[in-house]
């Protein structure tokens, strides 16, 4: 390597003669003449040959102008402080199998930040930490010296919307190319836009010109795949573009697992159990059959739930016990549940509006939705024309995600609302089993009168 560059290219000796041998840049010894780049002396079949690179001495990793620069530029500013190193794995509230999910979305967005190819695709709830790992990341190549774009989905809508006024600062073309043409894209939050055929039609714009030319994209999202643009979906699932970090972690802003668990009230049912269920008490003939079916069907939903599975009867029959029976056994797995009643869970929708409440509507709602596995017991009182809708939004959403639900109910199938009724009668996706019994008191103290 040279010390300096060639005589051709350097300045007049009276304008970089030093008082000592200290460089004006970085104030080490001087390996480029106060220039701030050297020439390497390789032979002319050399790809350095002939070139001049950044001095050694003054790296980029220490241009602190050009640095608040580019985080100016690329909205990080509020995400400053978010590295590798301070995002936490080891919550003692958390369980194995969430403990996992983060660190295996740690690994592979570190791998990212190293050499950001491809996509890279984080999912999970609010607040399990996908935002803090793709700023992390963006954080990371700022201090390399490359362009960043970090931006929110709606807020990208809001500025492509914005560049139409009359009094904007770009036009819309200049600010879409901006945007699409990114060093690297972040974009935070697919799925919280407003779905209209505007917004789904700039989204796949976007998304296939950066698809289409590989361009490093980070996306982050808590919906699931199955309800976006079909164009999108495609896309996110190309596995030879797309790295997946998928976090099962609860939002640790909300005490990790407290939301679930005050929602949840499965602890009260943890004695109703497969082995604690009597299916033969005071039962002969089709009664005794028929509870068999009963347990049976549950018992193959535990080990594998999918989709909807919903237990019709009179009260008393077993039902709560039978969906207990199997969200115990799938927590026992390791697996989130949320065993609530109905009424119960209007309530605790109900009480985010209060100024004090400790979460917000938004978060148990979205929380409720996404759960794994939702047990609503007792769905027979659907109450005001909100409770009808909030019921509706929530079964809906699993209806469309497939998202493994239990149903437990005394009311016949043509008293539910229309819409609800008819995604339960949807064979493909509910599965529907009436116990035709007596209830278990009768069963267990029978009295003639």
């Amino acid at each position: 390597m040279g010390n300096g560059i060639s005589p051709e290219n350097m300045p007049t000796s009276s304008s970089i003669e030093p008082e000592d041998d200290r460089c004006r840049i970085c104030g080490g010894e001087s390996q480029c003449e106060n220039l701030g780049v050297i020439r390497y002396d390789v032979p002319v079949g050399d790809p350095r040959f002939g070139k001049l690179f950044r001095c050694p001495n003054n790296p980029i990793e220490a241009d602190t102008e050009r640095h608040e620069r580019l985080r100016r530029i690329s909205n990080l500013d509020a995400y400053a402080d978010k590295n590798f190193y301070n995002f936490v794995v080891e919550q003692p509230t958390l369980k194995l199998t969430e403990r996992q999910s983060l660190d295996v979305a740690l690994t592979i967005s570190a791998r990212y930040a190293e050499n950001p190819e491809g996509w890279l695709l984080l999912e999970g709830t609010y607040g399990c930490g996908k935002t803090h790992l793709a700023a992390a990341i963006g954080n990371e190549r700022l201090q390399r010296g490359e362009m960043v774009l970090f931006i929110t989905v709606p807020d990208l809508l809001d500025h492509l919307r914005s560049a139409y006024a009359p009094s904007a600062e770009a036009t819309y073309d200049e600010t879409f190319e901006r945007i699409r043409n990114a060093q690297l894209l972040i974009l935070d939050d697919l799925g919280a836009e407003s779905p209209s055929a505007w917004a789904k039609e700039k989204l796949f714009q976007l998304l296939n010109h950066r698809y289409s030319h590989r361009l490093p994209t980070i996306i982050t999202t808590n919906v699931d795949l199955d309800i976006l643009d079909p164009r999108i979906r495609s896309r996110l699932l190309d596995s030879e573009l797309i790295k997946r970090g998928k976090i099962t972690a609860p939002d640790y802003r909300t005490y990790a697992r407290s939301e679930s668990d005050q929602l949840s009230s499965l602890a009260n049912y943890h004695d109703m159990t497969f082995e604690t269920f009597d299916p033969y008490t005071g039962l002969t003939g089709d009664d005794l059959q028929n509870i068999k079916r009963g347990v049976e069907k549950a018992f193959e939903y535990a080990k594998s739930p999918q989709d909807w599975l919903m237990i019709l009867g009179a009260n008393g029959v077993g039902k709560t016990h039978l969906a207990a029976a199997i969200a115990n056994y799938h927590q026992q797995q390791g697996a989130d549940v949320v065993f609530v009643t109905v009424p119960e869970l209007l309530d605790h929708l109900r009480v985010t509006f209060n100024p004090n409440a400790t979460t917000t509507f938004d978060q148990r709602f979205q929380m409720i939705r996404n759960t794994p596995l939702l047990v609503l017991d007792d769905l027979s009182t659907e109450g005001s024309t909100w409770a009808k809708e909030k019921l509706f939004q929530i079964l809906d959403y699993r209806y469309v995600s497939r998202r493994p639900t239990i149903i437990t109910t005394d009311k016949p199938l043509e008293k539910f609302d229309a819409r609800i009724r008819t995604r339960l009668m949807d064979v493909r996706r509910c599965s529907i089993f009436l116990l035709k019994i007596p209830d278990y008191a009768s069963r267990i103290n029978p009295r003639k009168i």
